[in-house]
Parts: C-alpha cells; sequence; structure tokens
C-alpha cells in the first residue's frame, strides 16, 4: 500500500489536478466506478488506484484519496485516464462560447451526446472539459464526445467553409421556429452565464434565435442548450 504523499506516482496524480499538466499529459484523473468503467469501455485507462484491497488497482492509503479529489463525495478508486483522440466532425456541433461553470460545461456535454451534437467545440474561455466537476456532471458522456478546444472565430469560419448553418442563441435573437429552414450539418452557439455571445460571434452566424418563454427573463444555458437540441436534432 503507497501512504506516503512524497511518493512519485501520488505526486504525478497530485499534478494532474492543475490544467497545465492535464494539457501537458493528455491525462487527466476520473473518480468512482461508474465512470471509469466508461473510460475501459473506450480503452482509455492508463492506471488505477484504489482504497479497497478486494477492486482492482493500486492500493492507496485512504487519506490521499481523500485529498485528491475535490468532491466531499466518497470514492474508493481512481484512475489515470488518455484524453479521448479527436475524430471528424459530426454533421450537429456544439459551440461553447465562454461557457465557464464546470457544472454547466459538463451538463452540455451530457445533453450534447444524447441528442448527437457529438462534436463539442469550446472557446478558450470556457471551462476545461477535463475538470473533476465537468466530468462528474457530464455522467462519462465526454468518453462519447469528440472535444475540441479552439480560438472560436477561427474556428466558425472554418465550419462556415464546411457549409455548416451556424444558429446563435441570444436572449435579443427571433423566437425559435422549428419550420425555419436549417441545414442537416448546423451548429448551436451558446453564450456566458453572465453575457451571453460576443457581438463579433453573434455576427458570424446565420441566425439568432431565443426560446419563447413566460413570466422569466432567461433560463440557465445547460436547461436552454438541452431545449435547443432537442428541437433541433435530425435524429
Amino acid at each position: 500500500m503507497i501512504t506516503s504523499l512524497a511518493n512519485q506516482q501520488i505526486k504525478a496524480l497530485f499534478k494532474l489536478k492543475l490544467k497545465k499538466y492535464r494539457d501537458q499529459s493528455g491525462l487527466f484523473l476520473v473518480f468512482g466506478d461508474h465512470l471509469i468503467a466508461a473510460a475501459k469501455e473506450n480503452n482509455l485507462i492508463e492506471s488505477i488506484y484504489t482504497t479497497n484491497p478486494e477492486k482492482e488497482g493500486i492500493l492507496i492509503d485512504k487519506e490521499i484519496m481523500i485529498k485528491l479529489k475535490e468532491t466531499k463525495t466518497p470514492f474508493e478508486t481512481v484512475a489515470v485516464v488518455r484524453k479521448p483522440s479527436i475524430k471528424p466532425k459530426s454533421d450537429q456541433v456544439l459551440v461553447l462560447a465562454d461557457v465557464q461553470d464546470p457544472a454547466n460545461v459538463g451538463a452540455l456535454i451530457r445533453t450534447a451526446v444524447a441528442f448527437n451534437f457529438t462534436t463539442i467545440i469550446a472557446s478558450l474561455k470556457s471551462g476545461d472539459f477535463y475538470n473533476e466537476k465537468t466530468i462528474r456532471a457530464s455522467q462519462g458522456a465526454l468518453f462519447y464526445a469528440n472535444l475540441l478546444r479552439a480560438d472560436l472565430k477561427k474556428e466558425l469560419q472554418v465550419l462556415k467553409k464546411e457549409e455548416y448553418f451556424l444558429l446563435a442563441a441570444d436572449i435579443d435573437g427571433e423566437e425559435f421556429n422549428n419550420d425555419a429552414k436549417i441545414k442537416a450539418k448546423k451548429v448551436l452557439i451558446l453564450g456566458n452565464e453572465g453575457e451571453g455571445i460576443k457581438k463579433e460571434v453573434l455576427a458570424m452566424a446565420d441566425l439568432v434565435v431565443k426560446l419563447k418563454i413566460n413570466k422569466i427573463e432567461s433560463l440557465n444555458v445547460g436547461h436552454a442548450g438541452a431545449i435547443l437540441m432537442s428541437r433541433l436534432n435530425d435524429d
């Protein structure tokens, strides 16, 4: 059993709590049997550590596990996992324009996979896909998604050249209509929780829409995104 925080393997685990090291190594941490099973199903596991001698993995002290995780939820296992490889873009693409809350990013990944928006492109200022809270909120959906981070304006220009229809959600847009002529190859752009989508990004959209809602000004970006993806989904 590993009991020391000074152990080199344990030091490597703690480094992966930081985005800088996740980006450098292409690795991240996944806690809990359910999410580890999803990573294993996709052949992404590098190593597993556990506090339970009856489970698969390198045995570590419970105090190390407590210090390693960010959430209060107790876990017996943690895995070092490779980031999924980049795949060809899907016909339906979700773009996160500075969506920063990890819970929103994770929930949107989960919804996007459910409604076939399996390519998800995040701006450089959006929350990290591989933050522990994001992974937890995605409930493992990130293992079935094509996740990219990019300079948004450049990436949207590429999508336009590839003949995607760009649809942006904004409080000042026109009411969304299912009869609108939207191509099968489509991009849904969702904006920052407080400030929405920047004007220069909105200007690139082929259509700017809002949902018809009553008595309240706006919905949480996760809820609005779920409704729009459901209504836009071709399958």
